[in-house]
C-alpha cells in the first residue's frame, strides 16, 4: 500500500436505488466513479492503464454491474497509485451502493477457468475487511503491467467495501489467463454476493447488523 503525499479527500453520496458516485483527489490521483449494483454490465472505464481497463471491464460485465470511471494518475511514475486508488473508490462506492445489507445474500463464490487456469473467488460482505490472495505468476508482468497490482486492487477494494475475500488460483501457466480468471470470478462472486435473496427480508446475520 503506498503512503500518500498529502491528504486526500474521498465523497461518496448514495442516489435513488443502489447506486454510488465517489471522488476521490489527491497529488497522485484524480477519480470520479459511478456504481449500479442493479446494472446491465454496461461499463465505460478510462484509466490510462490499458490492461487494468480490460479487466475492469470484466468485472462489470460479469457482474451485471454498470460502471463508469474517470481516472487520472502519476502514471509517469508507474501504474501503483492509480490501480491503488481506484480500488479504494470502488470498494467504498460498493459499501454505499449495498447500503444496510437488508435482504442481500451477502455471501458470494464462483469459480472461473480461463484456458488451462482456474480462479476461484469467495466473497462475504461481513463489514470486516480480510484478503487471502494465493495465486503464482509466471514471471512478473503482462505486457507492461506488474502482476503485483492485482493483488493491490483487490486489496483495496476489500478494505474499503469491508469485506471478506478469498482468492485462490490452483493451477495456471498464461499470465493473462490467471488475472482475466481472478477478475471474471470476482465479478460473478461479488454479483452473488449483492444480489437480493427473495426469502430474506432482514440483515442476513444472527447479530442483526453487518
Amino acid at each position: 500500500m503506498s503512503k500518500k503525499t498529502a491528504s486526500s479527500k474521498a465523497r461518496a453520496s448514495r442516489s435513488a436505488g443502489r447506486r454510488a458516485v465517489v471522488e476521490r483527489k489527491t497529488k497522485e490521483t484524480q477519480i470520479t466513479l459511478s456504481l449500479d449494483l442493479d446494472g446491465t454490465g454496461k461499463v465505460s472505464v478510462d484509466t490510462g492503464v490499458g490492461f487494468f481497463d480490460h479487466m475492469l471491464n470484466h468485472i462489470g460485465r460479469h457482474g451485471l454491474f454498470d460502471l463508469d470511471l474517470k481516472a487520472r494518475g502519476d502514471l509517469h511514475v508507474d501504474d501503483h497509485h492509480t490501480v491503488e486508488d481506484v480500488g479504494i473508490c470502488f470498494g467504498e462506492a460498493i459499501a454505499q451502493a449495498v447500503g444496510d445489507k437488508k435482504g442481500i445474500r451477502r455471501y458470494g463464490f464462483f469459480i472461473t477457468p480461463m484456458e488451462e487456469s482456474l480462479a476461484q473467488v469467495a466473497i462475504d460482505l461481513s463489514g470486516r475487511a480480510a484478503v487471502v490472495y494465493r495465486a503464482k505468476y509466471r514471471g512478473s508482468k503482462i505486457g507492461t503491467f506488474d502482476v503485483q497490482l492485482v493483488e493491490e486492487f483487490l486489496r483495496a477494494v476489500a478494505r474499503n467495501a469491508r469485506m471478506n475475500l478469498h482468492v485462490s488460483v490452483p493451477y495456471g501457466t498464461n499470465n493473462h489467463h490467471i488475472a482475466e480468471a481472478i477478475f471474471k470470478a470476482f465479478g460473478k462472486a461479488l454479483r452473488m454476493a449483492c444480489e437480493t435473496d427473495p426469502r430474506e427480508a432482514a440483515v442476513p446475520s444472527t447479530k442483526g447488523v453487518l
